[in-house]
């Protein structure tokens, strides 16, 4: 009789055990436009909030006291703010992705920020339309997809 009282036991631990290590599901990145990125600005409520950075388009909903509508940081989201971030800035004019006339020092922020910040913290959710396509629409050949969290971006900008 002790077998059988088991049996059903065993099982259902088995099951669990096997529903408790099956591998997350990969999310799909998606390629956003600045009008369908502008969209994730935090401005409505239950939407996520999503930053771009060097092209790169980040989930920031999880630090939604910083990012969210009303919050410090607001004015970088819903776009490439490329600039701002190297820059430190919040000036409209820098939230942008043009990293013209940037210092090397700034440079250097940059890529700290986007590699010790953005990269550890945030799920990557897609790679803005600039980065992937060239003005004309053409595919940038330069364009590697990077495999999130841990992936290295080399010779950029």
């Amino acid at each position: 009789l002790l077998p059988c009282l088991l049996l059903p036991l065993l099982s259902a631990a088995s099951a669990e055990t096997e529903l408790r290590f099956r591998p997350p599901a990969e999310t799909p990145v998606r390629l956003f436009t600045e009008p369908e990125l502008a969209r994730y600005d935090g401005h409505q409520e239950g939407q996520p909030i999503y930053l771009a950075v060097k092209g790169v388009v980040f989930d920031v909903t999880s630090g939604k006291e910083f990012y969210g509508k009303g919050a410090p940081y607001n004015a970088l989201v819903g776009k490439d703010s490329t600039r701002g971030v190297a820059k430190m800035s919040l000036d409209p004019a820098d939230l942008t992705y043009d990293t013209t006339g940037l210092t090397e020092e700034e440079l250097k922020s940059l890529d700290d920020i986007f590699n010790n910040v953005y990269k550890a913290k945030y799920p990557i959710v897609g790679y803005t339309s600039r980065r992937i396509l060239n003005e004309d629409g053409s595919p940038n050949l330069d364009f590697k997809p990077e495999d999130q969290p841990h992936f290295s971006i080399k010779d950029e900008f």
